[in-house]
Parts: C-alpha cells; sequence; structure tokens
C-alpha cells in the first residue's frame, strides 16, 4: 500500500515539454488544488515508485491516489475526470478498452520529444505553484 500522504500525486516526466505543458493545464484547471507534482526524474518520485517495485522506464504520467498506482490513459482520464469543463468530459473515453487506449497513449508518449521537444533541466514551479510540488 503507498502512504495517503502521497494521495493525488502525479509523476510527470520533468523534460518532456508536452508532459510540462499538461501539468500547467491541470493545475491552471485543478481550481481545489487537489494535486500535488513531482517529475519521474526526482528522488522523490523514484524512491516511491522502487518502493512498491513499479517500473517506470517509459512513462510520461503515473497518478497515484486512493492508495493505488495508474499509469497510462488510466492515469490520464483520471486525473482529467477531476478537472473542470472542458476536461472532464474525456474521462467519457474510459469505457473504450484499455488495450485500445493504451495504444494510443503509447504512440503519443513514443513521439512526445520528437513533436514537442525536450527540456534540457525539469520543469521549475512558479513561487504560487511552488506548494504543489515535492
Amino acid at each position: 500500500m503507498i502512504s495517503s500522504h502521497y494521495s493525488n500525486l502525479i509523476l510527470f516526466d520533468g523534460v518532456c515539454n508536452f508532459c510540462n505543458r499538461w501539468v500547467n493545464i491541470i493545475i491552471r484547471f485543478d481550481k481545489k488544488g487537489m494535486f500535488k507534482f513531482a517529475s519521474l526524474q526526482s528522488d522523490i518520485a523514484q524512491q516511491i515508485l522502487k518502493e512498491h517495485n513499479y517500473n517506470f522506464l517509459n512513462e510520461s504520467v503515473v497518478l497515484i491516489q486512493n492508495e493505488k498506482i495508474f499509469s497510462h490513459s488510466t492515469a490520464a482520464l483520471l486525473i482529467a475526470r477531476q478537472l473542470q469543463f472542458p476536461f472532464f468530459l474525456l474521462y467519457g473515453c474510459i469505457v473504450i478498452p484499455v488495450f485500445l487506449r493504451d495504444t494510443v497513449y503509447n504512440w503519443i508518449a513514443k513521439n512526445r520529444y520528437r513533436w514537442f521537444g525536450k527540456r534540457e533541466v525539469c520543469h521549475i514551479p512558479s513561487e504560487q505553484e511552488r506548494e504543489r510540488f515535492l
């Protein structure tokens, strides 16, 4: 089991421009401030995932919620469900079989650096955002 201390924690690829754009969208549309963030490259993310024997080598997003780890399209859709309009509408895609959703997700994840670019360093939160990052 994962400590409830880490509930609603989004682990994201901190050097991926696409992932960082989505983190900014989540911050903007998460008016309740439910989500916390850490880059997958951070020591805390690596420690959490290692403690739970979770291999994150090719991940772009991992959600820790209700003491469970979610990844791929399921993580993205569970995050979307908790955001404001129009993003919560994306959760309707949960009815699509996971193997189909993850095929699309993996295709995007595989090409994200080529299509959107890569940063040299991880996202540095602004002063207002700092409390939401581990």
